[in-house]
């Protein structure tokens, strides 16, 4: 009897260390499906999760499907969105800025029209041709998403860049200058990127006045190519600077480098000027920016120069008053007032020498008026200024 009983005992311990044996490979098992399980979980974190709402006490949830921009270079920017809410979506805010340099960046908040619900679609276009965007400009923008349960969701700040795809750029950069040219070869580009550099050293030691913020020079293959690519253009623009968002472009042909290095030169003078001399309390005139930019070139062209001799036997010079703020739009009048403003420039250097330009430029930095610069600097107004130089070139 008792070794029937101790066989008995032997066949229920087997029996038991079957079933622990089997529980612990079921348990492994299980292990490695929650780690499977786990690791799922994780990539899917990689993905757009829907937003829990701000509102304590619900379980609404605001869910962006998508957000985009579309760029029509350079006519408009078409911005995009798509969401959902568990809760009727009833406002939708798009709020966007265009940084700049130095002056304040204005917000604009854009209320699209679209249809309220669970799942809503809207798309906004901004006509930039009023805004007079260049290539290169900065957008950042972001949503705000509003529903019937009081929950708010604001997206994150997105920046774009307003960019003219129709050319595939090359570039070169420095600390100061990224340039970008489509045609001609890399000796092309590196042309004017010296270029440039060496005229930022020419201002310094002429105005001791340096670029504060990168510049972009955007090479455009063309004159042609150049006034699609703005808005408006008068028939004799050839390169532009946008100060404020520290962006140049200019029409170059391969063929034409000489005119292009000039016109470089000329370009990166506004951005320094602009850059050292910006106050909201005044504005420099635009016979002394214009004239400093073309006295940075070198000599002044023939054909500038033919047409200020001639407006000078012609006794039809302009007054600085009336080339103060814009110049005409005629080409033969438009060049007339770039030579007068160059020679200006010319004559206040050679007479009174580059530190009293220097300080000139100081001056409206500090917010002074164009006749209280000169009678500080030089100890005479717009009106002497005018009879000085007039009796210079007469």
């Amino acid at each position: 009897m008792k070794g029937k009983s101790t066989g008995k005992y032997l066949v229920i311990w087997l029996i038991l260390l079957g079933l622990l044996l089997v529980s612990l490979a079921a348990g492994c098992s299980q292990e490695e499906e929650t780690s499977t399980t786990l690791d799922a979980l994780s990539d899917a974190q990689l993905l757009p999760k829907p937003v829990q709402t701000t509102n304590p006490g619900t379980t609404s949830i605001i869910n962006v499907l998508s957000s985009s921009v579309e760029t029509d270079f350079p006519q408009s920017l078409t911005f995009s969105l798509e969401a959902e809410s568990t809760h009727n979506i009833t406002d939708l805010q798009l709020i966007y800025t265009t940084p700049k340099i130095l002056r304040p960046s204005v917000t604009v908040t854009i209320r699209p029209d679209f249809e309220p619900g669970t799942h809503v679609e809207a798309n906004w276009t901004w006509d930039t041709r009023k805004a007079n965007l260049p290539t290169g400009a900065r957008i950042e923008y972001g949503w705000v998403i509003e529903n019937d349960s009081e929950d708010r969701l604001q997206t994150e700040t997105v920046t774009v860049t307003f960019d003219d795809a129709q050319h595939d750029w090359k570039e070169l950069e420095d600390e100061d200058i990224r340039l970008f040219w489509y045609k001609g070869d890399k000796t092309f580009g590196q042309d004017l990127m010296e270029t440039a550099q060496q005229a930022l050293v020419k201002h310094s030691e002429t105005t001791e006045s340096e670029l504060e913020q990168q510049v972009s020079i955007y090479i455009y293959g063309s004159t042609e190519d150049l006034h699609d690519a703005l808005i408006y253009p008068d028939e004799w623009t050839g390169g532009m600077a946008f100060p404020e968002y520290g962006v140049i472009v200019i029409g170059v042909a391969p063929h034409n480098i000489a005119w292009g290095k000039r016109a470089v030169t000329h370009e990166l003078s506004h951005m320094i000027i602009y850059q050292v001399t910006y106050s909201p309390l005044s504005n420099i005139p635009t016979w002394l920016d214009e004239g400093l930019a073309m006295y940075s070139e070198g000599e002044l062209m023939s054909n500038f120069e033919q047409n200020l001799q001639q407006a000078i036997s012609n006794d039809t010079l302009f007054s600085i008053g009336s080339i103060s703020g814009s110049f005409p739009a005629a080409t033969e009048e438009a060049e007339l007032a770039y030579a007068q403003s160059y020679s200006l420039v010319e004559f206040l250097i050679d007479n009174f020498g580059s530190s009293k330009m220097q300080l000139l430029i100081q001056a409206f930095s500090d917010g002074i008026t164009l006749d209280n610069a000169l009678l500080e600097v030089y100890g005479l107004d717009s009106e002497q200024l005018e009879i000085d130089w007039r009796n210079s070139v007469l």
